[in-house]
Order: C-alpha cells, then structure tokens, then sequence
C-alpha cells in the first residue's frame, strides 16, 4: 500500500556551491510511504505524516547552511558544539564559525536533490514505525513564469532559526510602476540580487576581530564580516565583498520590500510604485511608495 502527501512542507535553506558561492535556495517536499497497514488500518496517519515527516525534515535542513562534506573545497572542524567552516568557491572564500545546528553536514560533492534526498530519508527512516517499509521524496523548485533571485541572510532578532547567519530563500517579486506591471524592475532586482548575501549594516564588522579557522587569511579589502550574538548562540561569517549587498536595517521580507520600493523612487521620484516580494514560497510582503 503507498500513501502519498502533495507540499508536505517548503525547506528554505542555503547551499555551498563551487560555481556559485552560497546559495538561497527554496524547495517544495512530496513524500510517498509505501508499506503495510497498521492496526487503524493506516500506512500512517496523515496527522503523524505532517507531525512527523514534517518535523523531521524541518529539523534537520530547514534554515540552514547544507554543506557538501566530501567536496574538495571544503574545510570543516567541530569543537563541542561550535563548528568552524572554509569553503573555496569561483566566487571567492567563505569563512564561518557558528553554532552546529547552523548546519547540515551532507557526505556528498555537490548538494543537489539527489544528495539532499538521501540525506533526508536517512534522518527519517529513524523515526518512522516499522510498518513503513520505504519512504519517497520529491524534492522540486516552484515553477515561475517571473523573474526571481536567489539570497542569503541571518535575522539577529529573530527568535526562531532565522536568526542564523547563512540560510536564505529563492523569491520572485512583482513590481507595479503606476499600476501597471513593470518586468524590466523585476529584472533589475533578479540581476541585483542573484546569488547574493544581504547583510545588515549593523552586523558589520571588521575581519580582523571574527574568531575564524586558524588557516583564514583574508583582509577587509576583499570580505565584510558579520556578527552578532543570539539565543542559539555566536555568528559569525566573512563573505566576498561582491556577493553582498549592505542594507541598512534588518532582512525581513517586509522591510526588504520597503528597501526595494523606496529605491525604485529614489530612480523615478514621479512614480508610484507597488512592490510584491516573496520570501521563498508563497509568503511575502507588499511595500507601497510614491
């Protein structure tokens, strides 16, 4: 018997990637059970299947750093529970110290469904009753007809796993230029925004002062540092500086669609313009200006 679960949940997490640098990414799970019937006469209860499967899943990915452990590019140590990381990329070097639970230790080269799939069935054959005899993942992007870009950040103030430094989001946005739908602005912050860390200025601080891997050698010429301290702990992370985009308060969808309204009017000042962002799927925030 198979028992199957259509948008179980969204993992919105960041990614280490020799070509691109980190990541945000946003990706939809379907899960197929296959096995026997229990003594309700149930593969799974679909209350177990969302309490369960979801929360396991969520756990172990969701709003963190995935790290593809066998990739020759990475540099990884743990000490208690602080893990330190150096990761190689054509991006540029990516340099972190943080909390373990920032992160996903994937025994892999590269992260992609695949990697992320075996990954997840493993952390779930540990929690499913004996009756489920095999588990299935879909792991899929949402299929968008706009432009969308792909970012990283750390929510300082937040009290749930935002507040860790390196996870992010794939988001579209839609921008209204005096009622009318205008691409070309959709455009202009796909462009700006791809592949990127947007780091709040109050975070920044000098390389010289992060607590990095021993082996780090960077200079505040080439990478901004970040760091703060919140309730899972001490952040900190050294990024190329043309990954980033500064902002000057904080990275909620909210006020990043503030940011990005208030910028289309400062180019046109005559205009009245509607931002519709995303954060990751199916949430966001509207900001109007003008």
């Amino acid at each position: 018997m198979q028992l199957f679960v259509k948008d179980l949940t969204v993992i919105d997490f960041s990614y280490l990637c020799p070509l691109r640098g980190m990541v945000g990414e946003s990706w939809i799970v379907d899960v197929l059970l296959d096995g026997g019937l229990d003594e309700q006469n149930m593969v799974l209860d679909f209350a177990k299947v969302k309490r369960t499967i979801k929360n396991t899943i969520d756990a172990v990915a969701d709003h963190r750093l995935l790290i593809p452990t066998a990739c020759s590019e990475v540099r990884w140590q743990q000490k208690g529970d602080r893990v330190w990381m150096d990761f190689s990329s054509q991006k540029g070097d990516i340099h972190l110290a943080c909390p373990s639970q920032a992160f996903a230790l994937i025994p892999t080269e590269v992260i992609d469904y695949e990697s992320v799939n075996d990954f997840l069935k493993k952390a779930l054959r540990e929690v499913l009753p004996e009756n489920v005899q095999g588990i299935s993942l879909t792991l899929r992007s949402e299929v968008l007809d706009t432009p969308f870009y792909h970012y990283s950040h750390g929510l300082r103030k937040h009290d749930g796993n935002c507040q860790r430094i390196a996870h992010g989001h794939r988001s579209p946005v839609t921008i209204f230029e005096n009622g009318i739908a205008e691409p070309k602005w959709d455009h202009y912050w796909a462009e700006r925004w791809h592949d990127i860390y947007l780091g709040t200025e109050e975070d920044l601080v000098s390389v010289k002062t992060l607590e990095l891997s021993k082996q780090t050698i960077i200079t505040d010429e080439t990478h901004f540092g970040f760091h703060y301290v919140a309730p899972q702990g001490d952040f900190q992370l050294a990024m190329p500086k043309h990954c980033c985009d500064l902002i000057p308060h904080d990275t909620t969808v909210e006020l990043l669609a503030e940011y990005m309204a208030k910028t289309l009017a400062s180019k046109e000042p005559k205009s009245h313009f509607k931002v519709i962002a995303y954060e990751g799927i199916g949430k966001g925030a509207i900001a109007v200006r003008g």
